[in-house]
């Protein structure tokens, strides 16, 4: 497998938008912003460079659990596929990059959080989710 695995610490810059597939499996969307700090030796501090956004993927359990956990502005780290694409619209180009996620969590190295397991029903032919 060729997959490019990255992980990414960021907030959640938009609402999480959950939705179902055609076959009926959940799906999960949302813009993660991640941004650049450094240190700014003339003003004797860190300063903010540049933002980067990141559309973020979630499918099945992992999206449903999302939709129930995270509000805009929360920081999150967010470890995925992450898939960059281009193309031109309008005479214009355009990149864009997303991840697929395998696994979403709060960052608590800035607040704290609360676990709370989620047990489901096993549908026919569904593989039971992890341990």
């Amino acid at each position: 497998m060729n997959e490019t695995m990255v992980t990414v610490v960021g907030n959640a810059a938009s609402a999480v938008e959950a939705r179902a597939t055609a076959s009926g499996h959940p799906v999960a969307r949302l813009r993660l912003a991640t941004t650049v700090r450094r240190y700014d030796e003339q003003r004797g501090g860190w300063t903010d460079a540049y933002t980067s956004f990141y559309t973020v993927w979630a499918f099945r359990g992992l999206a449903e659990n999302l939709a129930a956990s995270v509000t805009v502005g929360e920081p999150l780290v967010v470890q995925g596929r992450l898939r960059v694409q281009q193309g031109e619209r309008d005479g214009k180009r355009w990149t864009s990059a997303e991840i697929e996620a395998t696994a979403v969590g709060h960052d608590l190295a800035r607040g704290t959080s609360s676990f709370r397991r989620v047990v489901r029903a096993v549908t026919v032919g569904e593989p039971a989710a992890g341990p």
